[in-house]
């Protein structure tokens, strides 16, 4: 039973709003059409407000997502009463809403699970359309469906929130002026449209994984949420390509981590000191499941690489065994294929131990565009440490420091300059 404290309704209005504002904003529009998102965006939003106020009188539903729906499309069919434009808003249910004896039906069926998944592919689709920019595809799905803040994004994408901010503006007109529809694109259009919808997800993933939040390491239900939508991807029989089953096998390695890598403190574990019997080997197997799964028909992308890279740490009996080498080759690879500095500095991480400290040292130190990044100086600031360069260390730490909101992070780096 839920504690019926302030406190705890905003968790779970918070967790709510994770799990089912994309759901419920993908049938919306999908019901009052795409150039309506907006006003599906504020049905939602009236609805949590509204499931806020109400619970915190102790009232909390057995059910609340079930709660959540019920309210959500009773204010969609208030909405289409009131307007009457129902050829406008949903033309392909219009001879449905017209009537009182069909229009409630129409909207319930709507919110059933399998037409609820099929809604949010098209979402997805809709949110990575052509006629958008790639940055801003990303960002609206990000937005829109995975209920992402502006400043997570912005964090995700190495910038401002005002640019985030203008790049959904820019999407959202995009879909009215180019009258962007829900549907599953032309089979020409679909490998494009997959890749953006990937990238949103493989994003949404990493926030959960290494979170923007100050007070948050790890949000464990944004990796839910990037892996139960990937799995959408890899189920429907025209999004199942190889490279959506990678990305879904190297998000059950990385997960199966998850439990590991905090101390009963909250405090950061790092790799080399994890106790592996904590990983989960169910999402191990999975992993490997579906990276086998990944092989055929023959691709080579970067999910493939990261993929297999988190395999051979999968596979390792501790970190000292791990193939370090095999790893730095397939850094290599990656490089070659998605040549950015974040790949950059992995690849500088693993040479420290696939070929010496020293030429990671080295490697790192020739990366441009990460100087913002405090990733970039810990690793710096570590490679000076092993090299029993400990003033150079401190001085990198200290960068480090500075650059990261993260609490857990800073509690570390801490640690690291006393050490020093």
């Amino acid at each position: 039973m839920i504690d019926p404290s302030g406190n705890n309704i905003n968790q779970l209005a918070d967790h709510l709003f994770r799990h089912e504002s994309g759901k419920m904003v993908s049938v919306l529009s999908r019901l009052i059409g795409l150039q309506n998102i907006e006003a599906a965006q504020d049905i939602v939003q009236d609805t949590l407000l509204q499931a806020m106020s109400t619970w915190s009188y102790g009232k909390i539903p057995d059910n609340p997502s079930a709660w959540l729906y019920r309210v959500a499309k009773n204010k969609a069919i208030d909405l289409l009463r009131r307007q009457k434009r129902f050829k406008e808003i949903a033309p392909q249910y219009a001879y449905l809403l017209q009537s009182e004896y069909t229009l409630s039906p129409t909207v319930n069926n709507l919110f059933l699970e399998n037409e609820i998944q099929d809604s949010q592919l098209r979402m997805m689709f809709a949110c990575c359309h052509p006629a958008i920019p790639e940055e801003s595809q990303i960002a609206l799905t990000l937005k829109t469906l995975c209920g992402l803040s502006v400043n997570e994004i912005a964090r995700a994408f190495l910038t401002h929130d005002e640019t985030i901010s203008k790049r959904i503006y820019r999407a959202k007109e995009k879909i009215k002026n180019a009258n962007i529809g829900l549907e599953v694109p032309a089979s020409d259009e679909l490998p494009q449209r997959v890749d953006a919808v990937l990238k949103s997800l493989y994003l949404l993933f990493n926030e959960g994984y290494n979170s923007s939040h100050p007070d948050q390491l790890i949000r464990e239900d944004l990796c839910e949420e990037a892996m139960r939508l990937c799995l959408l991807i890899t189920q429907h029989p025209l999004t199942a390509y190889p490279r959506s089953k990678a990305l879904l096998s190297l998000m059950c390695f990385q997960a199966s981590r998850l439990n590991a890598r905090l101390d009963d403190k909250g405090h950061i574990i790092l790799l080399k000191r994890q106790d592996r019997s904590k990983w989960s080997l169910s999402l191990i197997k999975k992993g490997f499941d579906y990276i086998d799964d990944a092989a055929e028909p023959f691709e080579v992308s970067g999910y493939h690489l990261e993929a297999a890279i988190a395999s051979l740490h999968a596979a390792a009996s501790s970190f000292e065994r791990t193939d370090w080498k095999s790893i730095y080759h397939l850094y290599e690879m990656l490089y070659q294929l998605q040549p950015n500095p974040v790949v950059a500095m992995n690849k500088a991480i693993a040479s420290a131990y696939a070929v010496s400290k020293q030429k990671a040292l080295e490697e790192l130190q020739q990366i441009k565009g990460l100087e913002q990044h405090h990733l970039y100086y810990a690793s710096i600031g570590e490679m000076y440490f092993e090299l029993e360069q400990k003033e150079n260390a401190k001085n990198y730490f200290k960068k480090a420091f500075r650059l990261t909101h993260s609490q857990t992070e800073r509690q570390l780096l801490l640690e690291k300059i006393g050490l020093c």
